[in-house]
């Protein structure tokens, strides 16, 4: 019998030879059995050893030969020895690489019938956003109640056709990649794949379809330059091809067409604080959370679980459920009866990229909703669909009004929140005019971040200069303390103006 309990030395006895494969076998080479190996007689100091390809049969005639005369044995018996010996390794090769796909396959978690019926009654509820954004809370997701259920759903987008992405922006150390990677664990492990370092040509050696409706999660999309190129064309056409050239057996060059079927759903982080328009364009901008109030909910959280005081049990249930919920989520076509009174307000830059992913948007919430759904057949094509709802718009709405707040604002996302720090500021102290040196002392602004701020509000006529009296600095002054408030009335009042339409269309 072979014995392989020493990696590194196999060892196969019979009552005529004792043999020993020095180094074990390489896998990666089927057509070959290439191995070192040492062979003598049972408790005999005269020693053979040699490298061989144990399928080529001329090499094994000749050493065949060898070791009968070095050793004094029969031909017969070398023969034999060295035929079984090949056998026993063959078969052990196998059952390797068979152990090894067996791992490599992704687990998937067969549900219980009282898990599932769970599962299915949670997705029947009513209020199903709300309490999905309460559940999401209790798995250990701390505050960002709105961009926490907004990536839920664009996380659950990944099992619709037109899958949706999201880019959280935000400095560094405010928890992006908290965010990200909390909501990713209410994915089942079989759906996403998490990529720290990842090469330019990795996504072409992917099984064909091994990226289908999969969550792809990007811990630091500035690291990641690579591969935004091939995650672009996967969010847009999905697919990705690349031709190689690839050598036969026979040594014959050909060239051979590797695709990587999607669609997928992409998220990832960044500090910048303006993205490149190419991946910008693609997805969802999730700004996070930068607030005192935030900071405070944060630390007295991990207060909370440094003092042993949180119930980590109601976490797991909520993750367990929300994982669960996902499971049960079959695929189906989503029709929405009134996209076509649906107009986006002509202040959102990029409307006819910003337009399908709003559309998306409301067709992801649908698709959650499934089981609260009518299940109805094509006649034509005997395709089964579910139909978007008004509520479901209006839940959409509700949602998505700041990210299509951000799409309109001509300023980048940190000096937006910068503004709206400022202008708080100003209001809590009665004042209409601030200096640099105020704004640095007091919002506790870096001088080189504060003088980028600046410049960029003067360009865009957010704030202008007012000379202070002789001698003084340099005062500046808002000059419109409303315009982003205007500018969300505006938005509101452009959705809510689609919602009227449609219930006018649709009433008796």
């Amino acid at each position: 019998m072979l014995d392989t309990s020493n990696p590194n030395n196999y060892s196969y006895i019979t009552k005529e030879l004792e043999i020993h494969i020095l180094g074990g076998i390489k896998l990666n080479k089927l057509e070959s059995l290439r191995i070192t190996l040492s062979i003598q007689k049972p408790k005999s100091h005269n020693v053979l050893r040699h490298t061989i390809d144990l399928y080529n049969d001329n090499q094994i005639e000749r050493f065949t030969r060898k070791i009968a005369e070095r050793l004094e044995i029969g031909t017969s018996v070398v023969r034999r020895c060295l035929q079984d010996v090949t056998k026993a390794l063959e078969n052990y090769r196998f059952l390797i690489l068979e152990k090894q796909q067996e791992s490599s396959k992704p687990h998937f978690k067969e549900l219980t019938g009282t898990e599932e019926r769970e599962a299915i009654k949670f997705l029947k509820r009513k209020d199903l956003l709300t309490k999905t954004n309460e559940l999401i809370g209790k798995s250990g997701v701390i505050g960002e109640v709105d961009n926490r259920l907004l990536m839920y759903l664009i996380f659950t987008s990944r099992k619709t056709n037109n899958p949706l992405h999201c880019i959280s922006l935000g400095s560094s150390g405010v928890g992006k990649t908290h965010l990200q990677s909390k909501v990713a664990e209410l994915i089942p492990e079989e759906d996403k794949i998490e990529i720290t370092v990842l090469s330019a040509n990795a996504f072409y050696y992917f099984n064909r379809t091994e990226l289908q409706h999969k969550l792809i999660l990007i811990e630091d999309l500035d690291g990641a330059e690579s591969v935004l190129y091939p995650l672009r064309e996967l969010q847009s056409k999905k697919r990705i091809t690349k031709t190689v050239v690839h050598k036969d057996t026979k040594g014959t060059t050909k060239t051979v067409h590797l695709t990587v079927e999607g669609p997928v759903s992409v998220a990832g982080c960044t500090t910048q604080e303006s993205v490149y328009e190419d991946n910008s364009n693609r997805s969802f901008l999730l700004y996070i959370d930068e607030s005192h109030e935030q900071d405070i909910r944060i630390m007295n959280y991990q207060r909370l679980i440094s003092a042993g005081k949180i119930n980590e049990d109601v976490e797991h249930k909520s993750r367990e459920l929300l994982k669960n919920v996902q499971r049960v989520l079959k695929s189906i076509r989503v029709i929405n009866p009134f996209a076509e009174y649906l107009e986006l307000p002509q202040s959102v830059f990029k409307p006819r990229r910003t337009n399908s992913h709003y559309l998306q948007f409301i067709e992801a919430i649908t698709f959650y909703k499934q089981y609260q759904r009518e299940h109805k057949t094509n006649e034509e094509t005997g395709e089964m669909y579910i139909e978007t709802t008004i509520e479901d718009i209006q839940e959409a709405n509700e949602l998505i009004i700041e990210v299509l707040l951000r799409k309109s604002d001509t300023l980048t996302g940190a000096c937006r929140n910068h503004l709206e720090e400022l202008k708080a500021y100003l209001s809590k102290n009665t004042q209409t005019t601030f200096t640099n040196t105020e704004i640095r002392r007091n919002l506790r602004v870096k001088e080189t971040t504060l003088r980028r701020y600046n410049k960029q509000l003067l360009l865009e006529n957010y704030i202008k200069k007012v000379k202070g009296k002789k001698g003084k600095l340099y005062h500046f002054e808002i000059v419109n303390i409303d315009e982003y408030k205007e500018l969300k009335v505006l938005i509101k009042n452009a959705l809510d103006k689609s919602i009227a339409q449609i219930n006018l269309a649709t009433s008796p």
